[in-house]
């Protein structure tokens, strides 16, 4: 056993010895990694059943837990935060519960066997800033039409033409055209020229009117001018606002998945 004021950490750790620790960290709520063979039963909106494994349990110090296998990002399992916890030995094995009550589901993770267990008191109180790249600004606009404007309906995305690609290529709420060229920094010149050529290319297919948007976070010095002359428009997008949608999306995809499973 490896003790100190920041962690603890258990080897083979007895079942009296887990519950102790287990028990502890509870209280003080600490984080808890526990690494074993178990199985895990959950009962709630829906229910499921994984036989015994080698797994990785985590209860974050928000009461929140999660079960993971040894491959892939995604739990195999979860509870959110806010979760009652439990342990208790039963017969040769420990069992920690999660339970909620509003919806009320409960998660039971029973251990036959603890390789290692470890609390850690961790600190992290730093902002946390998310970025996007211009790929990930294009699935965010295609996700969320209205980062652009209201009654934009994207039609489709990196839209081959003769001088490249169309970021985005979609339609307004007037019904005129609209060709989207994303930037994830400052949008200058060159920006604006390949979105005038991008529309050339288009105006010779299409008979009906076109509008050329250069979406960036900013435009560099002097290019509002050149956006005039050619009757293009720039709106501002951060990337930043563009990650939290992804985060979201990824989210609710991650609760879909978890409750498509049980």
């Amino acid at each position: 056993m490896v003790d100190d004021d920041k962690f603890t950490v258990l080897k083979n750790p007895s079942l009296q010895e887990a519950k102790t620790i287990i028990e502890k960290s509870f209280l003080n709520k600490t984080t808890l990694v526990v690494a074993g063979n178990c199985k895990v039963i959950y009962d709630g909106r829906a229910s499921s059943k994984l036989d015994f494994g080698e797994r990785l349990i985590i209860v974050k110090r928000d009461r929140a837990i999660l079960v993971h296998r040894s491959k892939g990002y995604e739990p195999v399992n979860w509870q959110p935060s806010g979760c009652i916890l439990h342990v208790k030995i039963i017969k040769n094995s420990i069992q920690i519960s999660a339970i909620r009550h509003n919806p009320r589901e409960m998660l039971k993770v029973i251990f036959n066997k603890i390789f290692m267990l470890s609390t850690l008191l961790l600190d992290d109180s730093a902002d946390f800033t998310l970025f996007a790249s211009e790929k990930d600004m294009h699935q965010a606009i295609l996700i969320k039409p209205s980062l652009v404007e209201k009654g934009l309906k994207p039609i489709s995305y990196e839209k081959k033409v003769t001088p490249g690609f169309i970021d985005v290529y979609g339609v307004d709420k007037n019904g005129k055209l609209v060709i989207i060229e994303v930037k994830r920094k400052n949008a200058g010149k060159e920006a604006v020229l390949q979105l005038a050529n991008y529309i050339k290319a288009i105006e010779t297919k299409a008979n009906r009117d076109i509008r050329g948007i250069i979406v960036a976070p900013n435009i560099s010095k002097g290019v509002q001018r050149l956006l005039m002359s050619l009757n293009l428009e720039f709106i501002a997008l951060d990337p930043r606002l563009c990650a939290k949608v992804l985060k979201k999306t990824e989210n609710a995809k991650l609760e879909t998945y978890f409750y498509k499973k049980n």
